[in-house]
Protein backbone atom coordinates (compact mmCIF):
# COMPACT_ATOMS: atom_id res chain seq x y z
CA UNK A 1 0.00 0.00 0.00
CA UNK A 2 2.84 2.44 0.97
CA UNK A 3 4.27 2.13 -2.79
CA UNK A 4 0.93 3.35 -4.02
CA UNK A 5 0.95 6.29 -2.37
CA UNK A 6 4.40 7.44 -3.68
CA UNK A 7 3.45 6.26 -7.22
CA UNK A 8 0.65 8.75 -6.82
CA UNK A 9 3.16 11.28 -5.21
CA UNK A 10 5.45 11.24 -8.08
CA UNK A 11 2.71 11.20 -10.86
CA UNK A 12 0.94 14.69 -8.69
CA UNK A 13 4.50 15.91 -8.69
CA UNK A 14 5.18 15.39 -12.51
CA UNK A 15 1.72 16.53 -13.32
CA UNK A 16 2.34 19.74 -11.10
CA UNK A 17 6.20 20.45 -12.98
CA UNK A 18 4.14 19.98 -16.53
CA UNK A 19 1.52 22.50 -15.63
CA UNK A 20 3.94 25.11 -14.37
CA UNK A 21 6.37 24.92 -17.59
CA UNK A 22 3.39 24.21 -20.21
CA UNK A 23 0.28 26.92 -19.04
CA UNK A 24 2.76 29.99 -19.43
CA UNK A 25 4.06 28.94 -22.84
CA UNK A 26 0.38 28.40 -24.35
CA UNK A 27 -0.50 31.54 -22.91
CA UNK A 28 2.93 33.29 -24.24
CA UNK A 29 1.59 31.64 -27.98
CA UNK A 30 -1.75 32.17 -27.87
CA UNK A 31 -0.68 35.90 -26.40
CA UNK A 32 1.42 36.20 -29.99
CA UNK A 33 -1.12 34.69 -32.09
CA UNK A 34 -3.83 37.27 -31.43
CA UNK A 35 -1.39 40.19 -31.35
CA UNK A 36 -0.24 38.90 -35.21
CA UNK A 37 -3.66 38.69 -36.26
CA UNK A 38 -4.42 42.13 -34.37
CA UNK A 39 -1.95 43.73 -36.80
CA UNK A 40 -2.97 42.15 -39.63
CA UNK A 41 -6.49 42.96 -39.55
CA UNK A 42 -5.33 46.32 -39.31
CA UNK A 43 -3.24 46.12 -41.64
CA UNK A 44 -6.09 44.75 -43.99
CA UNK A 45 -8.32 47.55 -43.19
CA UNK A 46 -5.90 50.26 -43.26
CA UNK A 47 -5.67 48.76 -46.78
CA UNK A 48 -9.33 48.52 -47.98
CA UNK A 49 -9.71 52.27 -46.87
CA UNK A 50 -6.12 53.31 -49.28
CA UNK A 51 -8.66 50.80 -51.87
CA UNK A 52 -11.57 52.67 -52.06
CA UNK A 53 -9.49 56.13 -51.74
CA UNK A 54 -7.75 55.56 -54.90
CA UNK A 55 -8.92 56.74 -58.54
CA UNK A 56 -7.13 53.97 -60.53
CA UNK A 57 -7.83 50.72 -59.90
CA UNK A 58 -4.39 48.89 -59.29
CA UNK A 59 -4.58 45.34 -60.26
CA UNK A 60 -0.95 44.31 -58.08
CA UNK A 61 -2.44 45.99 -55.52
CA UNK A 62 -6.39 44.25 -55.60
CA UNK A 63 -4.21 40.77 -55.64
CA UNK A 64 -2.06 41.94 -52.72
CA UNK A 65 -5.12 42.16 -50.75
CA UNK A 66 -6.91 39.47 -51.86
CA UNK A 67 -4.28 37.39 -50.90
CA UNK A 68 -3.96 39.01 -47.23
CA UNK A 69 -8.12 38.60 -46.65
CA UNK A 70 -8.01 35.22 -48.23
CA UNK A 71 -5.21 34.19 -45.91
CA UNK A 72 -6.97 36.13 -42.93
CA UNK A 73 -9.60 33.53 -43.72
CA UNK A 74 -8.15 30.76 -43.43
CA UNK A 75 -7.25 31.72 -39.64
CA UNK A 76 -3.73 30.29 -39.05
CA UNK A 77 -0.95 30.98 -37.11
CA UNK A 78 1.44 33.90 -36.51
CA UNK A 79 3.04 33.41 -39.29
CA UNK A 80 0.18 33.49 -41.34
CA UNK A 81 -1.11 36.91 -40.04
CA UNK A 82 2.54 38.15 -40.71
CA UNK A 83 2.21 36.78 -44.21
CA UNK A 84 -1.44 38.53 -44.59
CA UNK A 85 -0.10 41.91 -42.65
CA UNK A 86 2.92 41.60 -45.25
CA UNK A 87 0.48 41.82 -48.17
CA UNK A 88 -1.41 44.34 -46.83
CA UNK A 89 1.39 46.31 -46.45
CA UNK A 90 2.82 46.14 -49.56
CA UNK A 91 -1.12 46.79 -51.43
CA UNK A 92 -2.02 49.84 -49.31
CA UNK A 93 1.83 51.26 -50.01
CA UNK A 94 1.04 50.87 -53.89
CA UNK A 95 -2.56 52.70 -53.00
CA UNK A 96 -0.86 55.58 -51.41
CA UNK A 97 1.95 55.98 -54.20
CA UNK A 98 -0.29 56.27 -56.86
CA UNK A 99 -2.57 58.94 -54.96
CA UNK A 100 0.20 61.14 -54.45
CA UNK A 101 1.85 60.95 -58.10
Amino acid sequence: MTWLVWVLGVVVIAAAGFGVVAVPRWRERDLRTRTAWSAARAAIDSAAVSRDAATAPLPEAEQLLARAETIAAAHGGPRAAETARDHAVRADALWQAAARG
